[in-house]
This record gives structure tokens, sequence and C-alpha cells, in this order.
């Protein structure tokens, strides 16, 4: 029996129970769906995973991507799981018909893209940069560059990239450097460097299509003179054959985890001959880009969720199979040992990674939902749901990505000793999930996003959604007498970040932005936090209910595991925001009173 990544019956229950995404097909946009497709399309993902994915996760980390003679060789089956996926329509799943896509909800594809992290990450992120980058074009581009790249890249023939990064600007996509001019064909002309270029060259594919952001020659200075190109690794010619486009991979990255997808240093235009086509109107690229930004946000909690769950269910499986000591009291030595599931700590660390990966994954399907509402509600309702996704998007970026770390550490101390050699998949899971508070912008970065502009922007207007949505939480649950106790301390903790939020204007009001914002980060935690103390109380409401129906056998332990995970949360973790709550009204600032050669020795 194949190794158990993720729980069925939880994407089920999320999917259907909570979040009721069969309403979805009332609407024209997805009206082709029925609760019987969303389960087939799920049963096939989870097929395609457990005899695709799953078996080369451990191989792919040890055959890592070389670069040879300028050609950067992947691990060999990944032509094979392109193909697949794109023959098989998942990587045009979320794509609209007209575009030969499936028009599945976000929901649903959400899911299916979390079962393939879960499986096998590295293998996971080759469809999903292509994915993004084909919508990308789809959303500004012309109808001749939709033509010229898309279909080769949702039928897995060429890869997507999202190519910002360069060497002297890191985060800083203001200090870009990279410049188009045009040239007398009409296209431009591109040189310049990028760094940290997932799948930014390999054989799996046919060809390579960055979506690169440049400076026009003679652009305003800063964000504002940044435009979007598409800049094939192969242009395609004037008979309509592939031909090199003067983009160099300089080196790949060796990496501590995440090692089945390459990722490059890229030399573009050396011999001054790398055709770029321009995406949209000038000077636009940075506002472009955000969209596939912002969903690869998403997509980092995403994996993160699902790294942490593979190694939750490899802990359990341990656990559940491993045998050492006796119940406390118990000291007759000729008594057999218990499996460690029967330990109160033991117990204590599988529920803490359950409540992270559960809570975690029931944030980023309310994300994918309101991209769905987005698609099916009036032009009202669409603001709603897109500042309340703007909101969200660095949670659900952050929370997964910083607690899913501790979380697959937990799993690895389930293991013990073991958990440290090789005999067992938690080092790669612990090492493999390391790079998600990194990539698609720092922890730091998002606090200061969420804080510094999310919050406050319109006035307010996102914040003031969000507490309508917790808060409409709360009083559903307060009606249930079990769970209005819980109910209250969202409420109190609810209350409490309002106060601190209003307090910290006012620090902003008063001292600067430097001040506001140099403790982001914790209330990025705080926030976290909260959110998904929201999550929890959400599922709560649907748990009491069908305990209220005395399900039996694996229903009923189901439900009773989650009641345990979510009075698990409210016990544990919820209270965690008294000490942020305490530091972020604190007046004393600490970081900004210590100078840099305090650092010295």
């Amino acid at each position: 029996m194949a190794a158990k990544f993720v729980s069925k019956r939880n994407l089920k229950f999320l999917l259907y129970e909570v979040f009721d995404a069969t309403v979805l097909t009332q609407y024209p946009a997805y009206a082709m769906h029925n609760r019987n497709v969303f389960d087939m399309v799920l049963d096939a993902g989870l097929k395609l995973a457990e005899k695709l994915l799953r078996p080369a996760y451990e191989e792919m980390d040890r055959q890592t991507p070389q670069l040879e003679a300028g050609q950067v060789k992947a691990y060999p089956a990944i032509r094979s799981f392109m193909q697949e996926f794109g023959n098989g329509g998942w990587i045009a799943a979320g794509f609209p018909l007209e575009l030969d896509g499936e028009q599945l909800p976000h929901s649903v594809n959400g899911l299916c893209r979390f079962i393939f992290a879960a499986a096998n990450y590295s293998a996971s992120v080759y469809p999903v940069l292509s994915a993004g980058a084909a919508h990308l074009i789809t959303s500004f581009g012309s109808p001749e560059l939709i033509q010229a790249f898309v279909p080769q890249m949702l039928g897995g023939k060429w890869q997507g990239t999202m190519a910002l990064t360069e060497p002297q600007a890191g985060s800083s996509l203001a200090d870009i450097m990279t410049v188009a001019e045009p040239d007398d064909e009409g296209h431009f002309r591109l040189r310049g460097q990028k760094i940290f270029i997932s799948a930014g060259d390999h054989d799996g594919v046919d060809n390579v299509v960055h979506l690169m952001l440049a400076r026009i020659a003679g652009a305003p200075p800063g964000v504002k003179g940044i435009s979007l190109f598409v800049v094939p690794k192969k242009r395609i010619g004037p008979g309509g054959q592939l031909e090199a486009n003067d983009i160099t991979v300089s080196q790949i990255y060796h990496k501590l985890g995440y090692r089945g997808t390459p990722i490059t240093e890229l030399s573009i235009g050396e011999k001054n001959n790398c055709h770029g086509y321009l995406v949209g109107e000038p000077h636009q690229g940075l506002r472009y880009m955000f969209q596939m930004m912002n969903e690869a946000r998403i997509e980092v909690g995403l994996g993160a969720t699902a790294i942490a769950s593979a190694a939750y269910y490899a802990a359990l499986d341990y656990c559940r199979m491993r045998t050492q000591g006796r119940p406390l009291g118990q000291k007759d030595p000729t008594q057999p040992q218990i499996p460690i599931i029967e330990h109160a700590d033991v117990k204590r660390m599988l529920l803490f990674q359950r409540s992270v990966i559960e809570g975690s994954l029931a944030l980023v399907l309310q994300c994918c939902y309101y991209t769905d509402l987005q698609a099916v509600s009036s032009e009202e309702a669409q603001r709603k749901y897109a500042l309340l996704l703007d909101l969200l998007t660095p949670v659900a970026k952050t929370y997964p990505s910083e607690m899913g770390i501790l979380s697959t550490s937990q799993a690895m101390q389930c293991f013990g000793g073991y958990g440290y050699c090789d005999d067992f998949p938690a080092g790669q899971y612990l090492r493999d999930i390391r790079i998600h508070p990194i990539h698609e912008g720092t922890t730091g970065i998002q606090g200061m996003d969420l804080l510094g502009r999310k919050v406050i922007q319109h006035e307010g207007l996102a914040m003031h959604f969000y507490m309508a949505e917790v808060g409409q939480t709360i009083e559903a649950a307060k009606k249930n007498t079990d769970l209005a106790k819980y109910a209250g301390q969202l409420d109190e903790a609810l209350n409490a970040l309002q106060d601190v939020t209003l307090h910290l204007i006012g620090i902003a009001q008063k001292k600067g932005p430097v001040a506001f914002l140099a403790d982001a980060t914790l209330y990025l935690e705080l926030f976290g936090i909260i959110t998904i103390a929201w999550q929890w109380l959400k599922q709560a409401i649907v748990i009491q209910q069908a305990l209220a129906k005395s399900p039996m056998g694996a229903e009923a332990a189901f439900f009773q595991g989650k009641w345990q995970t979510f009075c698990y949360y409210f016990a544990y973790e919820l209270p965690k925001t008294l000490g942020l709550i305490k530091r972020l009204t604190d007046t004393e600032a600490v970081t900004l009173k210590t100078q840099t050669v305090h650092f010295d020795d």
C-alpha cells in the first residue's frame, strides 16, 4: 500500500462541507461541472500523484540537475511528467474552455496542486510555473503572443518561468537593470542577468519561455519604468522553426532542498541577439507581474502546507508502529512496550502538526474560493473579494511557510534519532520546506506588505471586510453551546488585533514609517494565528453539526479527531497572541535603538 501523504477525507470535508464549492456550479462560469466531476478530478489527481510523482520523490533529491555544455540536465522523467500533465489537461485545468482548458474552479484546482506538491514538491513546480506564466500572457498579452506561446505551454511542451530577480536588486525590483531596446523588427533586444530562476532551463521540454521584467531604454527610474516581456530560450524563426535566442545558463544553484527543480542564473543578450516581445503596455510590467507574484505567493503557502502534510503522515505512521516505554506509573519491565503514539507528548506533537496543516490548507482554500467568487459575482462583490484576497495573500504565504517548518521539525522529532538519518524521509521534508519563507518575497517583506499597505489602503476597507467575515463566523459559532466559549476567545483576539492595528497606525502618525513597520513581521505573525483560528472555528461549526448526528466508525473517528485538533489549536496556539500583543503595544523600540556597531565584537 502506498504511503499516505494527504487526507482525502479532509480534502472533501473542506471542499464540500466547509466551503460548499458545489454552489459555484450554479453560475454560468462553472455550470458545466458538478460534484461528480469534482470527485473524479480529485480521484484522478490522487492516482496520478501516487503512481507518477510519489515514486520519484527521493530519487529526484539524489539525482540533482546538472549543467552540461550549457544545457541543464534534469531528472530524466521530467519530460514524461510534463507530457502527462499537458496531455491530461492538468496545466490547463483552470483555464477557460476557449483556450482548451477545463475551466475548473480554483478551489478544486488548488486541491489538486496540493496533492501533487505533497507527493513530490520538486516535480509539482514545473507545471505550476508554466500555468502561471501562461495565465500572465493570456491576461495581458496580444492575441499573437497568446497564439504563439500559450498552447505549447499548456500542453507541457514548453516550460514557463518568472524571471524577476537580479544580482544587484534581490527583492528590490526598483533596482532592476536588465535593458530592452527596440529593434527594426518591431521587437526588443534584451541584455542583462537574472538569478534564482526556478526551472530556468532544463531538457524536459523543447523550449523555456521566460516572463521577464526589464527596462525599455530611456524608461523612468524605479518601478514606474519596468516593462514585461516574453523572452523564450528559443525564438520562433521565420519558417516556424525554433532557433537559439542568445540566453545562456551561467550556473545552476546547488540547494539545501527542493533539489529536483533546477534554479538557474541566466545571462541574456551577450551577443545582442536576444529577442523579447512586449506584454501589454510599456512601463506597466510590475503591475502585470504582480498577478503571477500573488498567485505564486499563495502557491508557496500551498506547497509548504503540502510538504508539512506529507511529513505529518510519515510521522503518524511511524508513531503508530514504533513501540517504546510503558504508561507513566507502570514500572513492570515484563509488560510489553506501547506504541509511542500513546504518550501524551507525542500526541501533542501530532496535534500541533495537524492543527497547522489543516488550518493552513483551509486558509489557502479560502483564498481560492474568494478567487472563484470574483468570477461569478457582481462588480461590488468582486471588489470585496479582491480586497479580501489581497489582504490575506501575505498571510496565506507566510503562516504555512513559517509554521510548516516548525510542523515538519516536530515530524522529525517524532522519529527520534531515525528522523535525522536517511532511513526515513523526514530530513528531506525539512530541507524541502525551508525555502518557503524565502522565495516569492521573504517573511519580512510580507509583513511590511500586510501592515504597510494592505491593512491601511482604501482607508482600511479590506480590514473592514476581514473583520466582518471573521465576525460572521464568531456570531454563528456563539449559537452553539459547545462553541460559545471558543467563539468568545476568538472575538477577544480579533478585538485585540483591531486595537493593535490602531495603536500602530498611531505610531506611524507620530513617529513615521520606520517605527510603524519595525515589528511588521510580528504583526503578520499575530494576524496569522488569529486567521487560522478563524478557519478552525469555521470548521468546528461543521464538525459539531456532524457529531450531533452520531456518526459511526471511520466518520466518527474523523470528526472526533478534527474536534480534538480544533480544541488543541485554541488551547495551545491562540494564546500565543498574548505575548505578541504585549510586544506590539510596547513603546520601547529595541530594534530601532540598536546600532550596527552594537554587533561588533
